[in-house]
Parts: structure tokens; C-alpha cells; sequence
């Protein structure tokens, strides 16, 4: 299990009850009758908080924050602390920086943790900070002693912005336990020509290893990423793609992204923005992004539109919602959180939703889509990465659940709105954060707001909310 909770645009960092409640809730507190474990608390004085992840068998607890990575235990004891910054650093310096080549002054400047995931296959900790442009580090699971610090080639830079929440990550691992990947989506803030907006890189066993973070594939044509082209950058220099929330279901990786709307926002930097929200697919196995595939995804409740996506997190239904939805127990589902409309991506409305998508309808749209385009109908409609409408070509190849792609008709863009089902709507804290977990064959959720409340939602055989705790006592911790 992992959480990514940081996902308020305006703010790098987590409230620090949102995040430990929120984890607490969904993994310890199955009913109000049932006794939680007595928890430590944890509470560093001056330092935010961005990111947790969860071991899968130990139960211990990474946490990426400010300047530190702290490892607890299953009760929020503090074992461990590894200090990732101050460092010297300025944003101007491009990767890879050093203090002789680059001419702008460098200060001490705080290390926002932005990714935080565990490599199980080498029993180590992927943390990767803001300063240096995106540089990472490797820290031992047992200890958090750093193991290596991958930075003498420009692909050792995965990120130039230093706000948290808007980076994902997705670690694939060999199936030996070596040849693990790592497919890594992050906004460019108009550095395009240094970082690619979405790449899968080589993870190898040794740190030190100059193919650490090299691209999966690479030739003169084609390799294993996706660049912003610079003549949209020209026509809308405010267009990049923030990475939500990321996660892998079967042979494919997914992330959740938010990015300008180029067809209602104007070219006139000094218009309204709008934003959209997407899915973006890409087989495990496709070195090449053949696969790619994004697909506009909201919600809509009573005639109001949810378009801005906070949060989500992919789980699986508990016996009475999945039958409910007419699935297996052992399909995946996703919760997600939109805000209202798709202005203000920094500061979104604080009217939200709580949707449900099932990934059984997802793999439908999609494959749909590419159907269609295989019988010669419509155009790629991809055009913030095409920069023209190219029609799609007529094919005689079959298109079935695991098609991933040739080297015509991609990178594909979806023409409709894959809609969820709307659970639970909120017109006034403004939901941030979601989690979900499966008691006894019911499944539960919680939201994190933006004022550190709680929401706990039960959901029951038809797929509607039918109660709702409000924070506080009324929750059951």
C-alpha cells in the first residue's frame, strides 16, 4: 500500500493529522467496536510532511518530508531519520549542476521530498527531492543509510518543480528481480527541453551503475518518453501536466494527471485558465509508448460538473460492492476526488465529489477508442502533443484486452469523458485526499479536507452513500 496525500496545489506540504489520521483510518480503525492499538505520536516541530508509504509485510512506515526521511513503526514510533537537506542549490542551475559551471549564485535551499517508493526487489527506498533539479537517493529499508546518489548524468534529474503532489512514480519490478523500471511522470515548468513529462527508466541493483534512471529504450527515433513539444509551449507557455496519482493494474500503468485545457483556455496568457483532468495508460512492457493513451475522466452530480482531480486510490471492493457493480472481488477499483468545474488549479472550489470508477469500464473506453481508430474512424485527437489533427489509419490488426500499440495510430487521445459513479459530494471543506479499504465485505473510504477534517464513508449494496461521519467524534478512530 501506498499514499501519496499531498495533493493541494497551493501547498507543498501536509497537514500532519490529515496524513497519519487518514493512514490510521484506513488500515487500523475497522469499526467503532473494534479497540485501536495505542499510537505514538509523531510530531517533528518545523518540518512539512509530503508523502508515506507503507511496507507490505513489515508494516513499518517511510515518511518523506522537508528536508528529512523518517522510517516509523507500526505504531508511529520514530526508528529512524535520514536528513535530505538544506543543500546548496539554485533553481537556475541545470542538470548536471555543479557550483563550478553553473553562474548563478547557490544558497542554502530546502529539500521537498516528491517521490517516495519502495524497491522490495533490493530492500531500498527510492526518495527524490526538489533541489539539484530532481535528484534521488537510494536509502537501505533497515537503516535509511544512503546508499548511492545516482548524479553525474543529466538523466540522474528527473524533476525541475519544487511543489509536491504534482510528480508520480510507479515501480515495476523484473521478474528475476533485476531489470526493474521506473515510470515517472512530472510537470517540465517550461524545461522541456531537459525533462521529459513522462518516461520509464532502468532501476539497477547497483546504485553507482551509470544505467541507473537511463531510459528503457533508446535509438535515434523513438525512446521510452514523452516531451512536451515546444511549438505548444509557444502557443500556451502555461501548459504543463501535473501527475496526481499513479498506480499499475494488471499489464498496465496508469496516472491520473491534470493539465491545460487547450481547447477552452485562449493563447492570451492573460485570459482565464482551464484545466482538464485525464487518465493516462501505457502498457508495462511497451519500451516505445506505442501504447499511450490518455482519456478526459470526471464526475457529474445533479447537472454539476467535477473536472479537477485532487486525489485517488485504487483498491479492491469489498463482497457488497462488488456485487453491487456486478464485478469480481477481485477487480480493481478506483476512488477519486474532484473539485467543481476547471478553473483554479491552485486554489480549486471547494465544492468536491467522491467517484468510484471500476477498471473493468476504464479498459472498455479505452479499448473501445482504439478499436475505432483501427477501423480508420476519427483523428489521434491528441493535439497539445501532435501540434495537428492526424487521421486515424484503417487497420486490419484484431484489438483485444492486451493490444499495446504499433507505430501508427498513437499516441491516441479518448473524444469523450470516461464518467464515474458520484458517491458523495461536498459543498463546503473541500476534499483533498481519499483512501479505502475493505472490512468484513463492506468497503469504507475516507476523505482528508482542506481545514485536516476526516469524512468517513460507508458504502452499501446499491452504489449510492447512505451515511456520512463529519470529523471529530463522530468518526469512529
Amino acid at each position: 500500500m501506498k499514499m501519496g496525500l499531498c495533493r493541494k496545489s497551493v501547498c507543498p506540504v501536509l497537514n500532519l493529522g490529515v496524513l497519519f489520521a487518514l493512514w490510521v483510518l484506513a488500515t487500523l480503525a475497522p469499526s467503532c467496536a473494534t479497540p485501536v492499538p495505542p499510537f505514538k505520536t509523531f510530531s517533528p516541530p518545523d518540518w512539512g510532511l509530503t508523502h508515506l508509504v507503507i511496507h507490505n509485510k513489515t508494516g513499518e512506515v517511510y515518511v518523506g518530508a522537508v528536508n528529512w526521511i523518517f522510517k516509523l513503526s507500526g505504531n508511529l514510533t520514530k526508528l529512524r531519520s535520514h536528513m535530505t537537506g538544506p543543500v546548496m542549490d539554485n533553481e537556475k542551475c541545470y542538470p548536471p549542476p555543479s557550483v563550478q559551471s553553473c553562474p548563478y549564485e547557490q544558497v542554502q535551499t530546502n529539500n521537498v521530498n516528491k517521490l517516495l517508493l519502495i524497491d522490495y526487489a533490493q530492500n531500498r527506498l527510492l526518495a527524490c527531492g526538489s533541489t539539484s533539479q530532481g535528484i534521488c537517493q537510494f536509502l537501505r529499508l533497515d537503516d535509511l543509510f544512503k546508499l548511492g546518489e545516482p548524479h553525474h548524468r543529466k538523466e540522474h534529474y528527473l524533476s525541475s518543480v519544487s511543489e509536491s503532489g504534482t510528480m508520480s512514480g510507479v515501480l515495476i519490478e523484473g521478474t528475476d528481480g533485476h531489470n526493474s523500471k521506473l515510470f515517472i511522470g512530472t510537470p517540465v515548468d517550461c524545461k522541456s527541453e531537459y525533462f521529459p513529462t513522462l518516461s520509464s527508466r532502468k532501476l539497477m541493483v547497483n546504485e553507482e551503475n551509470a544505467d541507473m534512471f537511463s531510459f528503457v529504450y533508446q535509438d535515434e527515433f523513438v525512446s521510452s518518453q514523452l516531451k512536451i513539444p515546444s511549438d505548444t509551449l509557444s502557443k500556451f507557455p502555461a501548459f504543463d501536466i501535473y501527475y496526481i496519482y499513479s498506480f499499475s493494474s494488471e499489464q498496465f500503468v496508469y496516472y491520473l494527471t491534470l493539465q491545460l485545457d487547450t481547447q477552452l483556455t485562449s493563447p492570451d496568457a492573460s485570459g482565464e485558465q482551464f484545466f482538464t483532468s485525464k487518465i493516462v495508460r501505457l502498457c508495462v512492457d511497451d519500451p516505445k509508448f506505442y501504447s499511450y493513451v490518455e482519456f478526459p475522466i470526471g464526475c457529474t452530480k445533479d447537472g454539476v460538473e467535477y473536472r479537477l482531480v485532487q486525489d485517488a486510490f485504487l483498491s479492491r471492493p469489498g463482497r457488497q460492492l462488488a456485487r453491487s457493480l456486478g464485478i469480481s472481488e477481485r477487480e480493481d477499483v478506483l476512488f477519486t476526488v474532484f473539485s467543481q468545474g476547471q478553473k483554479n488549479r491552485a486554489k480549486p472550489p471547494k465544492e468536491s465529489a467522491l467517484c468510484l470508477f471500476t477498471l473493468r469500464r476504464i479498459k472498455e473506453k479505452i479499448k473501445e477508442r482504439i478499436q475505432s481508430c483501427y477501423r480508420g474512424e476519427g483523428k489521434l485527437s491528441l493535439p497539445w502533443l501532435l501540434n495537428k489533427e492526424l487521421a486515424c489509419i484503417n487497420s486490419p490488426l484484431q484489438i483485444d484486452d492486451n493490444f499495446c500499440g504499433q507505430d501508427f495510430n498513437q499516441p491516441l487521445g479518448g473524444t469523450s469523458t470516461i464518467e464515474g459513479i458520484p458517491l458523495f459530494v461536498d459543498k463546503d471543506d473541500g476534499m483533498t485526499s481519499v483512501a479505502a479499504y475493505d472490512y468484513r465485505g463492506n468497503t469504507v473510504a475516507f476523505a482528508g479536507t482542506r481545514s485536516g477534517r476526516m469524512k468517513k464513508v460507508g458504502l452499501v449494496l446499491d452504489p449510492h452513500w447512505l451515511w456520512a461521519g463529519k470529523g471529530g467524534g463522530e468518526l469512529c478512530i
